[in-house]
């Protein structure tokens, strides 16, 4: 039987949740919605079907460190650090080159660090179901989100309801038709009313060679420099082999790259309380309110405030007869903006990165 491997993606910015988020300190690595940072929730959710021994973490070099000092029940030879991000592909190929040392029949689950699941032993059923169909098919799963509005800021997945040919219907897991960019409110309204799109949440799972095949077929350049890097592997040349590796290989998404092309793609509905926590309006929508609407936390004093959402740090942040507000403080910055706008951050982190103020980043 094959050996069940996990892969944590945590090597992202998340831009859109500065001032908290550094390049240092990202996301991931911070806590946002509650006991313990993203990666060590992501992980926790996992252990049930995945021991510490077969996890991977693909990271970078500026967050390797905290990684494993977060991480400490992680072997340290399981912490992959690529030299400099080239977007999922790459990262993905990493991973499936390891596992397919470790075991070359070994299923992958692939999940970002930086997702909220709410209903957990439903995540690990949908999860169940998605490795059955990756050992039995060979084929490329992934798990699509059951929408409940019409969101404009995720990419959607639209299923093919063949029910006499689909012999994992009553799974609710399906052949997927085609894969959709972010839509505009319209097109989203659209794909909601139609009942046969999903939210892309970013999941997948498949065997180590077989999207090591898909790579082969659909990113041949990428694939010849994962080939190249494989018989250094767990040897003294591993490091300078990967930094020539990812001096040649080309940014790209497993989507773009990989999903939106292949044949033999399985999508499994999910409904468990999913969220990216993808801005900062998306952590008020996943906090507690007190009595007055208002989310605090640290040293926070109110007065006629409500329905804000007020982070601070060592430093008192004070508010008076304001509403609907996102105050975040750190000890070298403050943002304010108004519920609704926190997409809007990354703007201010390219101003940030554009004025070649790095102290802020």
């Amino acid at each position: 039987m094959a050996h069940i491997f996990s892969v944590i993606m945590a090597g992202g910015v998340g831009s859109r949740f500065w001032p908290r988020s550094r390049e240092r300190s990202p996301k991931q690595l911070l806590e946002l919605t509650g006991s313990g940072t993203m990666v060590q929730n992501t992980i926790a959710r996992i252990e049930p079907l995945v021991p510490s021994v077969n996890t991977l973490v693909v990271t970078n070099a500026l967050q390797s460190d905290e990684i494993v000092k977060q991480l400490p029940f992680i072997p340290k030879e399981n912490i992959l650090v690529e030299p400099v991000g080239r977007n999922t592909a790459p990262c993905v190929g990493l991973a499936a080159s390891w596992v397919s040392r470790m075991d070359p029949q070994g299923v992958m689950i692939v999940l970002p660090a930086d997702h909220v699941i709410q209903n957990v032993p439903e995540f690990l059923r949908v999860l169940t179901v998605a490795i059955s169909i990756a050992e039995e098919t060979g084929g490329l799963v992934t798990i699509g989100i059951k929408p409940s509005h019409p969101e404009t800021g995720y990419g959607y997945i639209q299923f093919s309801d063949d029910e006499g040919s689909n012999r994992y219907r009553a799974k609710e897991a399906y052949r997927v038709k085609t894969f959709a960019e972010k839509p505009n409110l319209e097109t989203a309204e659209r794909f909601l009313k139609s009942g046969d799109f999903l939210w892309n949440s970013g999941m997948f799972v498949w065997k180590a060679e077989s999207i090591l095949a898909e790579i082969g077929t659909h990113l041949p350049e990428l694939s010849e420099q994962l080939k190249a890097l494989a018989p250094s592997m767990g040897t003294a040349g591993y490091g300078a082999a990967l930094e020539q590796a990812y001096g040649l290989i080309r940014g790209i998404s497993i989507d773009y790259g990989v999903m939106e092309k292949a044949g033999n793609v399985y999508v499994v509905k999910g409904d468990f309380g999913w969220s990216d926590v993808g801005s900062w309006d998306e952590a008020v929508r996943l906090s507690k309110p007190d009595e007055d609407g208002n989310v605090k936390k640290g040293s926070v004093i109110s007065r006629n405030s409500r329905n804000n959402f007020i982070q601070a740090n060592s430093k008192i942040v004070a508010t008076i007869g304001v509403e609907d507000l996102i105050i975040v403080s750190t000890e070298d910055a403050v943002l304010v903006c108004k519920k609704g706008q926190s997409q809007d951050v990354k703007e201010i982190v390219d101003y940030i990165r554009r004025k070649q103020m790095n102290e802020y980043l």
